[in-house]
């Protein structure tokens, strides 16, 4: 289902609530305005199988934007706000976006990246206007009420690293279904019947709309009919302020975010009605065992667990009362069946670590330009084992454990950051000869970004030295990806082949911490 058969029957409920100041959207609101901006970029010639790029902070107009494309056969690429220009418009180029809108709280971003993006002709501002953008509002009261005549199911295009650091964009085909067919697959079937969402649920999202989660969750929410309710940024006792206030029935958080809830006072905690939550949701992140067992002696057996990734290579889950038998384990497989490999592609035995694939009928996606990523993610032998780069083992009753992450990618409060993006900013600068950035583990945020630095002949490490490589990054990549800690050695270890040897070098430092 989709907005449009929910604004019929309910057209005054609460689509969208914004969390911080109540404001809210119906149901009828939220119909009305994508059916307009589906119209106007329908005129303006954007056709099925075209993208529309979205620049935003979680807005109350955020979703009416992701419904005008999934009403009309686009895909719709959300684009992280914290990323540089030219960060942001890869993203926009890359998605051969049509269509660029943006809020005006990101007007300086914005015109950059239309600079740097000049093929994407279409471009639309909420809440103002900038040089090269008209009035989104202006523009979409310009068309008609009502829907298109063809209103093909349109698709999200989320990305996801590339070998060289790039990201790389997750281009699934178009069902060629109409936006008003009945779900078969997808987050709302999952919501249902396996968290038992409903028209009558109230759905918290306290992570930024350009996740993946955050956005196809917040989809689905609107495919059932519920109500999703939207933070701008996350604060634990805000959070629970909210939950009690609009009686929220579920909520996804990321692992980080279970730090921060604890760490509140225990009268704090108390302070808040959350008699209302079925079930709290958590994933994108591994959880610490301990941070998982006290939410659950907090809550009782509602904190729920599952394992996917923005490929949909496959899915896991586990609910509480099996963590407990089972703790550590992401759970049992919902989508796909898994398959752990050596790296000649080789099955391991029971309890073996390896790479992780998963058995789908046909592969489930591939990687936007990039044939060679997508080759690297099937299995040599079998071209629908699918991977995302994941390592880990399975047990004897079959529930899966992670062990490591893909290509070193750090996790940082639920954040994806890939260190070949970083390590070649880095490397440019005139006094560094080599670098390697690797994630080391944090209490709160699960990893921070660590930087260790082969300098130029000649130059002398020191604190003012790392401080001045941080700020030299911040000016060609996204400010959570700037290390934390930069520290300096006379040689980064390398293999024979000239490889970088990361592994070994994580591994030093991880003993460092534990010694």
């Amino acid at each position: 289902m989709y907005p449009g058969t929910h604004a019929a029957t309910h057209p005054g409920k609460a689509a969208v609530v914004m969390g911080a100041s109540g404001e809210r959207v119906t149901y009828s609101e939220l119909d009305e305005r994508s059916a307009r901006l589906a119209r106007l970029l329908r005129e303006r010639g954007a056709r099925p199988g075209d993208t529309v790029a979205l620049v935003a902070e979680n807005h109350p107009r955020y979703l009416e934007v992701v419904w005008a494309a999934l009403r009309s056969g686009l895909y719709l690429t959300a684009v992280n706000w914290h990323l540089a220009p030219n960060e942001a418009a890869y993203l926009v180029d890359d998605s051969n976006a049509k269509a660029l809108v943006a809020t005006a709280r990101f007007a300086e971003l914005a015109t950059r990246v239309a600079e740097l993006a000049p093929d994407c002709g279409i471009r639309l501002m909420m809440d103002g206007t900038a040089d090269g953008f008209e009035s989104y509002e202006a523009a979409i009261a310009t068309q008609p009420e009502g829907p298109l005549a063809d209103q093909p199911r349109g698709e999200v295009m989320l990305y996801s690293s590339g070998t060289t650091g790039r990201p790389k964009g997750i281009r699934r085909p178009l069902s060629g279904d109409a936006v008003d067919s009945p779900s078969r697959t997808g987050i709302s079937t999952l919501a249902r019947f396996l968290f038992g969402m409903t028209e009558d649920s109230v759905y918290l999202c306290p992570a930024p709309l350009y996740h993946a989660a955050g956005l196809q969750w917040s989809a689905g929410v609107h495919e059932l009919g519920g109500t999703l309710v939207l933070l701008d940024r996350f604060d634990a006792e805000q959070m629970l302020a909210i939950i009690e206030r609009e009686r929220v029935t579920h909520v996804q958080v990321v692992p980080t975010m279970l730090v921060r809830l604890l760490k509140l006072p225990d009268e704090t905690r108390r302070r808040y009605d959350l008699s209302s939550l079925r079930r709290l949701i958590h994933a994108a992140a591994p959880c610490p065992p301990d941070v998982k067992r006290r939410m659950i002696d907090w809550l009782g057996p509602i904190v729920d667990e599952y394992y996917s990734g923005t490929e949909g290579a496959g899915l896991t889950y586990i609910g509480a009362e099996d963590w407990l038998t089972h703790p550590g384990s992401v759970g049992r497989p919902l989508v796909g069946t898994p398959h752990i490999c050596d790296e000649t592609g080789q099955e391991l035995p029971t309890g073996a670590a390896g790479m992780l694939y998963f058995e789908r009928d046909e592969a489930p996606f591939e990687y936007h330009r990039d044939p060679e990523k997508t080759r690297e993610s099937r299995h040599p032998s079998h071209p629908t084992w699918v991977t995302a780069g994941d390592m880990g083992y399975l047990d004897a009753d079959g529930y899966l454990y992670l062990t490591d992450r893909k290509n070193f990618t750090i996790i940082s409060g639920g954040v994806n950051i890939y260190p070949a993006e970083i390590e070649a900013a880095l490397v440019m600068h005139p006094q560094v000869a080599d670098v390697a950035v690797f994630g080391l583990p944090d209490a709160e945020m699960g990893e921070y970004v660590h930087a260790v630095v082969q300098l130029a002949e000649g130059v002398a490490g020191s604190p003012e030295l790392a401080e001045q490589l941080r700020a030299y990054l911040r000016d060609g990549v996204a400010g959570y990806k700037v290390p934390r800690v930069v520290v300096f050695r006379d040689e980064l270890p390398r293999m024979p082949t000239g490889k970088l040897a990361k592994g070994k070098l994580r591994e030093e430092y991880l003993a460092q911490i534990s010694a």
